[in-house]
């Protein structure tokens, strides 16, 4: 209680010389230590949340977009689609199972073991064993036991009786035998206690005077300084060093504060403002050149070129379609200035397409497949 009244004193205690003399030297030298402490934090926490704003926020995203595409919606899918299903078919194959060994161990166990219990040994121990015991226990054991009882009671009153006296006896000649050895420890307790009561008496008033001696003693000469070092020096320094490093290091942030916005006016009007006057004035306007003049024609003259190479296959294909059929004609051709049809048969491939059959056999294009030849007159 008087350390925390004392403290609590102390705390509001007015300035005093010491107090002034220390205040402005304490403060200089602690702004300067703190300064560049709180401006290497502010730089730090700065560097952290921009790193933190930059980099980690958006690879925490993309690994957890990553690892839910890649690990979770996967494992969701395998749960709900074959997890699931498999273990309610193992859950109703086993429940299955169990009604089926449950039933056979009732059929081959439970039922025998029920009748045999139920019309075997129940009736057995019933009829054999209880009732002969019970009548056994009623007709002879009960009365014998009861005469015995009687004869043992009798028996055990006299012993007590016979007991009782000669221990009243012997109680009554140690009751006496004691009383005089308890009279003579009595006398010479008293006399021993009585000198002992002298003699500690004598111990604890030269034990309170040492005590009053040495409590003398260290107050004077260790409390008593030691209290008033810590009050009238030690507390008030403390005081000042710890108010000096909280307004050093309030002064030290907005000094920080104040150089970090220098910095990013001086970087925002010598790297900002002619970046985007570039970007607005030379880049955006030959972006636009360079979209409208070269990219839109040659991107308009390759898709006119596609069309015109596609038109150009799709010539030749129909083109080499037509001199095959003309072909196949002039060979096939019938009799009387008619011509006969391309063969029925399974070719490799189909005249009017270019697909080739994966599962028809390679035939000859200029045979006739089994087809009777047509003369030529």
């Amino acid at each position: 209680m008087d350390d925390s009244k004392h403290q609590a004193l102390d705390r509001y205690a007015p300035d005093t010389a010491l107090t002034r003399l220390i205040r402005i030297p304490v403060r200089i030298v602690v702004l300067v230590v703190v300064l560049p402490v709180r401006m290497v934090w502010d730089l730090l926490s700065a560097a952290w949340h921009a790193f933190d704003r930059v980099l980690l926020r958006p690879l925490g995203r993309g690994l957890a977009r990553l690892g839910d595409t890649l690990v979770l919606t996967p494992l969701a899918w395998l749960y709900a689609n074959v997890l699931t299903p498999l273990g309610h078919g193992a859950a109703w194959l086993l429940d299955k199972v169990g009604q089926g060994v449950a039933r056979l161990f009732t059929t081959l166990v439970v039922a025998p073991a029920v009748a045999l219990w139920r019309y075997v040994l129940v009736p057995v121990a019933r009829y054999g064993v209880v009732v002969p015991l019970v009548w056994l226990y009623g007709a002879v054991l009960t009365p014998v036991g009861r005469g015995a009882a009687w004869v043992f009671g009798k028996a055990r009153q006299g012993a007590a009786r016979f007991l009782g006296g000669l221990w009243q006896g012997i109680a009554w000649a140690f009751g006496l035998v004691g009383e005089g050895i308890a009279w003579a420890f009595g006398l010479m307790w008293q006399g021993i206690a009585w000198i002992f009561g002298l003699l500690w008496q004598g111990i604890a008033a030269i034990g309170r005077g040492l005590r009053t001696a040495v409590t003398w003693l260290v107050t004077t000469l260790l409390v008593t300084p030691a209290s008033w070092l810590y009050r009238h020096i030690l507390a008030p320094v403390g005081r000042e060093i710890a108010a000096a490093a909280e307004v050093a290091w309030r002064i030290a942030g907005y000094l920080s504060r104040a150089l970090g916005r220098g910095i990013a006016w001086l970087a925002r009007h010598l790297i900002g403002v002619p970046v985007a006057w570039v970007y607005r004035t030379v880049g955006t306007p030959v972006g636009h050149f360079v979209r409208d003049a070269l990219w839109a024609p040659a991107r308009r003259a390759a898709a006119e070129a596609g069309r015109a190479a596609r038109g150009a296959l799709a010539t030749a294909r129909e083109t080499v379609r037509q001199a095959r059929r003309d072909a196949w004609r002039a060979l096939a051709g019938g009799a009387g200035g008619t011509r006969s049809r391309e063969p029925l048969g399974v070719p490799a491939r189909t005249l009017g397409s270019t697909t080739t059959v994966p599962s028809a056999a390679q035939a000859s294009e200029t045979s006739l497949l089994g087809e009777k030849l047509v003369k030529q007159g």
